[in-house]
């Protein structure tokens, strides 16, 4: 899985690594970190996102694009603890128990339409990163997205993947609306414990006043409340809705939360 920062590219994970981490899976034998390499942009001068240059990977190039009429059938796979907590290609941090998707080509961030075509589950997840390079397959989700689309233990899944448009930043259209919200506040999993649940992380602000009014705003579609988490000295004021064991209602809850002005709502598992 290719990692970098906002503007330059870092590495990749080998071929196939990203099964490493898969419930169930064979653990393929490493080769090392293969170096990604970036030419010149050749824009006529026009500045382009690090996320949009062309890069390299063994030996294949890879070139990034707006691409509105994405619809593909093909194989996914997913990581998890190897880049739990490390940058992600357009510098998100990721988090294996949030959903979140890696692609080779789309824009960064976009939003996609997953559908397991092997049991009929679908989900619409964040693309934030880069991958995967194995031959056949067009999407790498992360632990919980692997998890919604019910293939975490299988490894892989056939799938559709649709391109829907693209994904706010971090934090910017709920900050607009609920002022003092704080992004990407990295959730932790279980929720107070509950060992198994989902839940749904609507967001999470300095202002427990703003939270409040954020749980207000969420009475229609579930039971939400205010977690509280401390970071860096300060409090944050999480707004969680519960869900329950099945990560197909959680994923419909984390939509239906987005829908009401959220829409950086992550949905949280628990191990």
């Amino acid at each position: 899985m290719w990692r970098s920062n906002p503007w330059r590219l870092a590495v990749i994970l080998a071929a196939g690594a990203s099964l490493a981490a898969c419930a169930g899976a064979p653990k393929p034998k490493m080769s090392g970190r293969p170096s990604a390499q970036t030419p010149s942009p050749g824009s006529g001068g026009k500045r382009v996102p690090g996320t949009m240059r062309p890069y390299q990977v063994r030996g294949i190039w890879y070139t990034p694009k707006d691409q509105p009429n994405y619809n593909e059938v093909g194989e996914a796979s997913w990581y998890g603890q190897q880049f739990h907590n490390k940058q992600t290609a357009n510098g998100e941090t990721f988090d294996m128990w949030v959903v979140s998707a890696a692609h080779k080509t789309l824009p960064l961030p976009s939003i996609v339409e997953v559908t397991n075509l092997d049991n009929g589950r679908k989900i619409k997840v964040r693309v934030n990163d880069r991958g995967p390079f194995v031959s056949g397959r067009i999407i790498d989700m992360s632990r919980a997205g692997a998890d919604a689309l019910g293939f975490s233990g299988k490894g892989t899944a056939r799938v559709r993947v649709r391109y829907v448009g693209p994904a706010p930043e971090r934090g910017k259209d709920r900050t607009l609306q609920y002022a003092g919200v704080v992004a990407d506040p990295e959730p932790r999993r279980p929720v107070e414990g509950r060992g198994g649940d989902w839940a749904v992380q609507a967001g999470a602000f300095a202002d427990r006043g703003n939270a409040e009014k954020a749980v207000n705003s969420l009475r229609d579609v579930g039971r939400a409340r205010i977690v509280p988490l401390q970071r860096d000295g300060r409090t944050l004021y999480r707004v969680v809705v519960e869900s329950g064991r099945d990560a197909e209602d959680a994923a419909r809850l984390r939509e239906a939360v987005a829908a009401l002005g959220f829409p950086d709502a992550k949905l949280i598992a628990g191990r």
